[in-house]
Order: C-alpha cells, then structure tokens, then sequence
C-alpha cells in the first residue's frame, strides 16, 4: 500500500468551511483517507477535529461494541447518542450500561422524545402499529435533531453489508436529512461481518445478549423480528412495512400515516 500521510500531518489541510459541509468537502475527505484504516480515519476526526464539533449516535445494537470501542481508544469523552424511545429491548438497555461501563465512555447522553408531543399523538403507545413511520419521527427523529444542534457531524456505525440500501456506502457523506450540511461519516462502511467478528473476538467485546437469540439488526422491541439464516440482516427490521430505515439516515420522513400493508388491522 502505497505511504498515506499520517492524520497528525493532514491538520493544516483541515477543511476551512465553517459550521456546516459540502458535497465537495465529502468527496475531499474520502479522498483524503482512501486506502487509510479505520482509527486513523477517527483519529482525524475525534483528535485533529477534522469534523469539527463531532459526536456519535449509537444504537448499543448488534455490532455497535466494534465502533465504541475504537472511539474510546481514541476519545472515551466523545459525546455519544442514545435514542431512548421507550420502546426498547429490556436487554439493549442493559447492554448500554455494560458496555459504556466496560469501555470509559464518559459523555452518554440518553435522548428521550418530549412527553407533550407523546401525549398529543401516541397517548396510546401503540403508534408503531398503524403508523411506524410516525413512531420513528416522535420517537427519534425529532429528539435527534434537537440534540444534533450543537454539532457539525456524525459518527454512525452503519455498514454497507448490512442491506441493499446501504451498499456504496461512502465513508463521508453529507447527512440529507439536515439543510444545514452537517458531515456524516461512516468509519465501518467498508467493514463485513467477519472482520466484526474478528475485531469483537480479539478484543473479547462482550455480545449483544439477542444475537445468540437470531436478531443481528436490533432496534425498538415492537419492530424487530428474527431473521433466518441467509437473509439481509436488517429484513427483521419493521417487517411486513415498505420501511428500512427509521428516519434519521433518510429525508422523506415526515411522520405522516404511512401505507398500510394489505390486509392489515390497524390498532388505536
């Protein structure tokens, strides 16, 4: 591989655009760190702040120990997101704790949705049954984008194994669903599920306990089913619904009804 500038040598190449980036600033960044590995690439980003103000939103699911784990090794201060929606696995909040415990993570930030928007349109709870688009929007896209406010860019640990949708993933992005231009960057795009289990195995990373059980996508409780053997790893997520995604990496989420599948009783 040919000699790629440490990330310590790329600081006064930073990328002088203010609070917010550009599809230029994507494609230069990418260009930056082709052929560069993943801690360096978070190097860059956590301590030479080539991101600027950066955090990460975690989901504590299936492989989120892989990317914790490098950004502790890095920065265990970086802030790191957590979607409380209330509608999660009693194990994935238990996992949460281990793991923020188990790496030195020093900055949680538990992101709930606000009660009065909860009590106006999901008083009920059940929301997610006739309308999980809307779920998804009351329960963590609003919260997200309060909270990403403060910050010019992202770290997520999505993958682009993980389904059709998410093959090509680049490792720097703009994040469609803001009109600002925040930065979003994907340090594990590149990454398949052997090298995670590598990377978990030779860092003894404890698993999530719903691995084991067949559900290698986890997300809230009522919209995550098993996944057979063979199938893309996020088919168990809103099964029967024409969604894969929650909203927070997509536009087009707005919260409105939804389409119902066929046949299918909606319950209020």
């Amino acid at each position: 591989m040919a000699n790629v500038p440490r990330a310590q040598d790329r600081t006064v190449d930073r990328i002088n655009t203010g609070p917010r980036f550009s599809e230029a600033d994507a494609i230069r960044l990418n260009r930056m760190f082709q052929g560069s590995d993943t801690l360096e690439l978070l190097t860059g980003v956590l301590r030479d702040r080539l991101a600027g103000d950066i955090t990460v939103v975690s989901s504590f699911g299936a492989e989120s120990a892989v990317l914790l784990h490098l950004v502790a090794l890095i920065d265990p201060a970086t802030p790191v997101l957590f979607l409380e929606t209330g509608k999660h696995f009693p194990e994935t909040l238990a996992y949460r704790d281990q793991l923020v415990e188990r790496l030195g993570l020093t900055d949680l930030r538990n992101l709930i949705p606000d009660p009065a928007l909860l009590a106006a349109k999901d008083e009920s709870g059940l929301r997610w049954s006739y309308d999980p688009d809307g779920c998804c929007d009351i329960r963590k896209v609003q919260p997200l984008a309060k909270a990403l406010l403060g910050f010019d860019a992202t770290i997520t640990g999505r993958k682009g194994f993980q389904s059709a949708t998410r093959a090509g993933l680049p490792r720097f992005e703009i994040d469609k669903t803001d009109a600002q231009g925040r930065l979003k960057v994907n340090p594990l795009a590149d990454w398949n599920s052997d090298r995670l289990a590598a990377y978990i195995a030779e860092n003894e990373l404890p698993p999530h306990p719903l691995v084991a059980e067949g559900y290698p996508s986890i997300g809230c409780s009522p919209c995550t089913s098993k996944v057979a053997p063979g199938e893309d790893p996020r088919s168990g997520r809103w099964k029967g619904w024409d969604k894969t995604e929650c909203g927070i990496h997509v536009p087009g989420q707005d919260g409105g009804e939804g389409e119902l599948p066929p046949g299918f009783d909606p319950v209020f």
